[in-house]
């Protein structure tokens, strides 16, 4: 199994899609490898944030991602 990366928004746009696997369990480290520079140049932005299986990470670099799980990240939503 593996873990499934979703890139929502802008991210999705700046990575050319927008889901990724990457092999459990995933790390913050990881993370910022599976996705590559670009988005991971994003990640580390404060108003991006990290949910993994539906939760908000108040700690990005805590994420522990294992076999199965999601991993959505989240850039900041403009609009009205």
């Amino acid at each position: 199994m593996a873990v499934t990366i979703v890139l929502l928004g802008s991210l999705g746009d700046l990575a050319d899609g927008v889901t990724r696997e990457a092999a459990g369990p995933l790390d913050w480290a990881g993370l910022l490898e599976a996705v590559g520079p670009e988005v991971a140049a994003r990640l580390q932005e404060e108003r991006v944030h990290v949910a993994c299986e539906g939760k908000v990470l108040a700690d990005k670099t805590t994420l522990l991602a294992k076999d199965g799980e999601e991993v959505a990240l989240l850039p900041p939503v403009s609009g009205g």
